[in-house]
């Protein structure tokens, strides 16, 4: 179903998904990329414009901007993340638009091999005649969560240009660095002064999630010892050889991301670096529930004793650091937020779905903060890799929800 913001929401898009804004774990400043503020400036100026208030960047790389109220009612926070993740090329991003989509195969113009089909991907299927957004290919399309910045660009300037149209307060926020952890500052809640809020940070149309992974991160460094090949015998600590080791001994047909779905955690290896003489393995572990991602951590640091245990020369460290809560734990006291959202989606004729993340948003921390903050979908399909893509019309359907909520938040 086309909307009258479609013509917007794909312009947004295109146009900023062409900035590179990928984050960087290794990276020390706030954001971790100085690519980031590109984005972020652009931001600010097209707050400005549409007549937004008090729009500043702070200085740890957050944009924030206030609608003001035209109604009595909460102030509300709109938040989305401008960062690209890591895992994959977001350089050079080359986004293209496929009209009317018929239903057939995806092909890609710089990648000749690569195809995306609804066999696979069913949701593809369902969304024969819309206006499809891809990559070229190459890189990802960054509709994580340039979508979400779209959307509540897109709501904004309609809200702005539309005081007949009843709200309390509205904050919005966008965040860098949210694909490596660090997408919210502590400094944040505060400034956001929101009672209560929503990312833009969903997939499919209707899906409104409460609920996350519980989420730590886990570093392995193993020093060997280092000699020269020819004179290596029995002198030689390979640290290499004993992370293949470890990563051998955790569970390979289970507790990976590859073989784990619903509400399955995991351990996942996702950098290994180094040397014979010294090597730094990096891990994430998942769950839904805090006694089973402390399992994982213990396990992880079980396997590095055990190796470490054959191999008496070398040392092996395993420290483990917490990323973000199941924002479950602090929602399900006050639901809602996360039933002013679905009252909205159910108003535009459509059925809100729930399930579980198997993820993290900016909202977990945020909720874990002390802001309650459910998280709202835009459309965005296959993230962080060269098949992501998303439909124009199901941006169009987050933005009426965002519209939708907000009205109905008003009071009197």
């Amino acid at each position: 179903m086309r909307t009258e913001f479609d013509g917007e929401l794909e312009e947004r898009l295109v146009r900023y998904a062409g900035i590179d804004t990928q984050s960087d774990e290794d990276g020390e400043g706030a954001p971790s990329t100085a690519i980031q503020l590109v984005l972020q400036r652009l931001l600010v100026e097209e707050l400005g414009t549409i007549g937004a208030h008090d729009v500043r960047l702070t200085d740890y790389g957050a944009v924030l901007a206030t609608i003001p109220a035209t109604a009595p009612g909460p102030v509300i926070g709109l938040l989305a993340h401008v960062d690209t993740a890591p895992a994959f090329n977001a350089t050079g991003v080359k986004p293209r638009v496929i009209r009317n989509y018929n239903g057939g195969p995806v092909t890609y113009p710089d990648a000749p091999g690569l195809m995306m089909t609804p066999e696979e991907f069913p949701y593809l299927g369902e969304k024969h005649g819309h206006d499809i957004i891809t990559a070229s290919g190459t890189t990802l399309l960054g509709a994580d969560d340039k979508a979400g910045v779209s959307i509540i660009m897109t709501a904004a300037r309609h809200l702005l240009a539309s005081p007949e149209i009843p709200h309390g307060p509205i904050r919005i926020a966008f965040t860098p660095d949210e694909e490596i952890g660090r997408g919210v500052d502590t400094r944040l809640p505060k400034d956001l002064g929101a009672e209560f809020a929503y990312t833009f940070d969903g997939a499919a149309v209707g899906e409104i999630e409460s609920e996350t992974f519980s989420a730590d991160a886990a570093t392995v460094t193993i020093k060997g010892v280092s000699i020269h090949p020819g004179t290596a015998k029995d002198k030689l600590v390979n640290a290499l050889h004993l992370a293949a080791k470890i990563t051998q001994t955790l569970p390979q047909t289970t507790m990976t991301p590859e073989t784990t779905d619903g509400r399955d955690g995991f351990i996942m290896l996702y950098e290994l670096k180094g040397t014979a003489a010294e090597a730094t393995m990096k891990f994430i572990l998942r769950d839904f529930e805090l006694d089973g991602l402390a399992a994982k951590g213990a396990l992880l640091r079980q396997v590095c004793e055990t190796v470490a245990a054959t191999e008496p020369r070398a040392e092996i460290s395993c420290a483990v650091r917490p990323q973000y809560r199941n924002m479950r734990y602090w929602l399900e006291k006050d639901m809602r937020p996360v039933e002013l959202a679905r009252q909205a989606v159910r108003a535009l004729g459509v059925e809100p779905v729930s399930v579980p993340i198997r993820g993290g948003t900016d909202g977990s921390r945020l909720t874990e903060m002390g802001v309650p903050c459910p998280n709202i979908f835009t459309g965005m399909q296959n993230i962080h890799g060269p098949l992501e893509w998303i439909s124009v019309q199901d941006m169009g359907m987050a933005t009426k929800v965002c519209l939708k909520l907000l009205e109905l938040s008003a009071r009197g």
